[in-house]
């Protein structure tokens, strides 16, 4: 069953759009260098084992998933997308689900499950629990969990509509100057509507919020999470944080460094 909240109908209408899906089609490698240390952390482990790609999207991850084990099987909650993914990578096993419900998955199954592109933060806190259970659930004991969320104490929790009121920058070449101008005067009208629109659903909570996003114009409202509060709710499924990337180089994150400049998380996470 696909959720259909005031927050997933939202987020659908931006993944759908013809400018998201013409991108998800051609997107390639990693998002990140911290994605790129993700990946290699768990690759021996993952090798050879059952795989599910979560938010697949329109395949970038299959190529990367499908050299560390052919028994793969990827997912998504867009039918659209769904399609761009079975049309770029025929053969693949690529289904529309609901990560909130994996219940065509048994117990104990998988020895990787992997959810990109900060696409659990795309769903409501419960959306977001039911989630992390099923994971939980379908993950052998042993298996790895790569996924990436929002840092509430990052940078693009604090945008707001002055990103789209900037100057264009100074270029000798009329062409290019006139486009950014251009990009400014086409982007700002709708991306305003969406920013005044979605900001109703803006949350606070203890140790995360809900908050429009400026990707997609402000068309997407978000998780963002604290790292502490993102590990507490691993350790409560019974999943031990085994590291954490941010995504601005590969080293893993101690805990005690400065986090106001990393983006998302992407976090590495064992059962049992």
């Amino acid at each position: 069953m696909i959720a259909d909240t005031v927050q997933d109908r939202i987020n659908r209408k931006a993944w759908t759009s013809w400018g998201a899906r013409h991108w998800f089609a051609v997107a390639a490698d990693v998002t990140d260098p911290g994605e790129a240390a993700a990946l290699a952390l768990v690759a021996d482990a993952a090798r050879g084992a059952p795989l599910l790609d979560v938010g697949v999207g329109g395949g970038r991850t299959v190529p990367m998933l499908r050299a560390l084990s052919q028994d793969y099987v990827a997912i998504d909650y867009t039918p659209e997308m769904v399609e761009i993914c079975r049309r770029n990578h025929p053969g693949v096993a690529v289904h529309q689900m609901d990560a909130r419900d994996l219940s065509a998955f048994p117990d104990d199954h998988f020895g990787l499950v992997m959810f990109s592109f900060n696409g659990i933060d795309a769903v409501d806190p419960a959306g977001r629990a039911a989630i992390l259970r099923e994971f939980a659930r379908v993950l052998r004991p042993g298996g790895l969990l790569l996924f990436s969320t929002h840092n509430l104490r990052g940078p693009s929790y604090r945008e707001n509509l002055t990103r789209f009121l900037r100057l264009p920058r100074w270029s000798p070449n009329p062409l290019r100057l006139g486009f950014d101008t251009a990009r400014i005067v086409v982007n700002l009208p709708l991306a305003t509507i969406n920013y005044l629109r979605h900001s109703r659903l803006n949350r606070e909570f203890d140790g995360y919020a809900l908050r429009v996003c400026a990707a997609h114009k402000f068309g997407i409202v978000i998780h963002y999470i604290e790292l502490a509060a993102q590990q507490r709710a691993l350790l409560e499924l019974g999943l031990r944080t085994e590291a954490i990337f941010g995504n601005l180089d590969g080293h893993a994150l101690r805990g005690q460094e400065d986090l106001s400049q990393v983006y998302w998380f992407h976090f590495v996470a064992r059962k049992g």
